[in-house]
């Protein structure tokens, strides 16, 4: 599955599995700044599984809440259907990972959601906005998701922020709605 994000050269958009492999690389090297104590296997885990259900409803943007409750169902859905074809203990030990990840119900899940939302961040200041120009994107819906990052990471946050003020002053992002980037 492509997702919206282009690779950190900007030569084609990245698909899921470089996507799983780049945060799972990350889980590791930046272990040591997750903010609380985490289980590096069950932290891997969730990055390997986390974005399966795309293999059912596709990449979504992720500032796109046109109708987030909808794009929830349909994921759930897909989740019983994907992880329903694995033997009983293995579906639900994986679908209760999913589910742990989703809701960000531990420090595990916490650490593994905020390497979600910081990659696609890293992408886009490195490819002078990519898909926040593409889709219009502004500095308050950035901020607005980076509470993730936090609860999973302060010292990740602190970067987040500075290369979202970066992002902004190289205008690479818009710092309001009525702002557009060159």
């Amino acid at each position: 599955m492509l997702r919206h994000t282009s690779l950190l050269d900007g030569s084609r958009r990245e698909n899921d599995a470089e996507h799983c492999w780049h945060l799972s690389l990350m889980a590791v090297v930046l272990m040591e700044h997750a903010a609380g104590e985490i289980d590096i296997r069950r932290v891997l885990t969730m990055l390997l599984i986390h974005d399966i259900v795309e293999i059912d409803t596709g990449d979504a943007l992720l500032y796109d809440e046109t109708d987030a409750t909808a794009r929830a169902a349909c994921e759930r859905q897909a989740a019983e259907r994907i992880f329903g074809m694995l033997p009983p203990d293995q579906a639900h030990a994986l679908r209760a990972l999913w589910n742990e990840f989703e809701a960000r119900e531990s420090a595990d899940a916490k650490f593994a959601r905020a390497l979600d939302r910081l990659q696609p961040l890293l992408q886009n200041h490195r490819n002078e906005g990519g898909t926040w120009r593409q889709f219009g994107i502004t500095a308050e819906q950035v901020l607005a998701r980076k509470n993730i990052i936090a609860d999973g990471s302060p010292v990740l946050c602190d970067l987040a922020m500075r290369l979202i003020e970066d992002s902004v002053r190289r205008g690479y992002l818009a710092a309001s709605p009525t702002e557009s980037t060159p």
